[in-house]
């Protein structure tokens, strides 16, 4: 019997390891195909809330956050590479040169989840491969809508979206029941609204988390 999962999958456009954590998802679903059948939706989360249009560096930023000297983020960064290969995710040398607000990519997530979940779920993916393969800007429109374009959906609407505060209350909420469940780190990933996986797990931690899950949905 296939037991059906609703999973929602609470990140940030700019996390690495939400990056991370999505194709070791995604590669753990393909491997339980016939036991697991999925519906993924994306939840709002921001890593910086607080930043600005202009964005910041990134060694910068995360030298005042964690106290990383630039050597340590190299390091950390190559890592990280790896562990995306290993999934199916570049990560370019060229990505994630600045760290921007990502409060309008959420708005249209919002949005495009209430158009179709698959649709959503390519928006998210083309969304992570803007800044992380491309090293392209949030606060650029452009790279929204052609992320946008690049999902199968409406640009004209995207862009009609991106012109106003469409969206902005329901996204801020979302955030603030996230964080009042007590998400404190992405990504997050709950299934059936109940189970708890946190980070970016290997493919194997998250088939059997998602193995166990569906025998207890079906038993």
């Amino acid at each position: 019997m296939t037991a059906t999962l609703k999973i929602d999958f609470v990140s940030d456009v700019a996390c690495p390891w939400c990056a991370v954590g999505l194709s070791s998802l995604e590669k753990a679903l393909r491997e339980l195909e016939g036991e697991v059948q999925a519906t993924l939706h994306f939840q709002p989360f921001e890593l910086n809330p607080q930043m600005g249009p202009e964005g910041q560096d990134v060694v910068e930023h995360l030298s005042q956050k964690y106290g990383s000297t630039a050597d340590q983020q190299a390091a950390n960064y190559q890592a990280l590479r790896q562990r995306g290969a290993d999934v199916g995710f570049d990560f370019s040398p060229e990505g994630r040169k600045r760290v921007w607000n990502t409060f309008d990519a959420h708005r249209l997530l919002h949005w495009a989840g209430e158009q179709d979940p698959a649709r959503q779920l390519a928006l998210k993916k083309a969304l992570l491969g803007a800044y992380f393969t491309h090293g392209r800007s949030f606060a650029d429109h452009a790279t929204l809508l052609d992320a946008v374009r690049a999902a199968g959906l409406d640009v004209e609407r995207a862009g009609a979206i991106l012109a106003s505060d469409e969206y902005a209350a329901a996204v801020r909420a979302q955030e603030q029941a996230y964080a009042q469940a007590g998400i404190r780190a992405v990504p997050s990933v709950i299934v059936n609204d109940r189970h708890l996986i946190q980070g970016g797990q290997p493919p194997d931690v998250f088939a059997q988390a998602l193995r166990q899950i569906a025998t207890e949905a079906t038993a």
